[in-house]
């Protein structure tokens, strides 16, 4: 479930050009959280609304990965002087929260699925946000030495990727 996250992290950490331990490990930590909530709140989901949530989660993941991806290639192609007004934070802290919400929406499902199962779901959720935290984490590290190689061009490629993990989504749903 992590792998989704952890191209999305690449993509983040090459846009972040020189992205410290301490900022990767933020990060990690934020889409770990958001990644490892998910199954609980599909869990407890999973016992009134099961057949529901599975016919439209695909098409929200669709829809955040596709609109996160866009706005990342956006961001590659346009020129340095459309970015007179940037300020480095702005909107960044929601940005990462919107692509972990929209990575782990599969996450959601496999939690509704548990909710049929007898497993420790504590434990379950907390091994994915755990595992989802180190992935994202060298995810973003690994960013830095892609964005070394493609320079601007990695926020292009980011978003490709967000879209393709949309598309990928949503085919594997339909």
């Amino acid at each position: 479930m992590s792998t989704d996250a952890f191209a999305a992290a690449i993509g983040k950490g090459a846009a972040l050009r020189k992205p410290t331990l301490k900022q990767a490990a933020k990060i990690g930590v934020l889409f770990g959280v958001i990644e490892g909530s998910t199954p609980l709140i599909g869990w407890l989901i999973g016992y009134s609304a099961k057949s529901y949530v599975q016919a439209w989660d695909h098409w929200l993941a669709f829809g955040l990965l596709t609109i996160l991806g866009l706005h990342m290639i956006y961001e590659g192609v346009k020129t340095e002087e459309d970015d007179a007004d940037f300020t480095p934070n702005n909107g960044s802290f929601l940005k990462l929260v919107v692509t972990a919400i929209g990575t782990s929406i599969d996450a959601l499902t496999v939690g509704i699925t548990l909710a049929f199962i007898e497993v420790n779901i504590w434990l379950a959720a907390g091994l994915i946000g755990l595992a989802t935290a180190i992935m994202v984490t060298i995810g973003v590290l690994l960013g830095r030495i892609v964005g070394g190689w493609l320079g601007q061009r990695t926020e292009i490629c980011g978003g490709v990727v967000l879209i393709t993990i949309g598309i990928w989504v949503l085919y594997s749903h339909l």
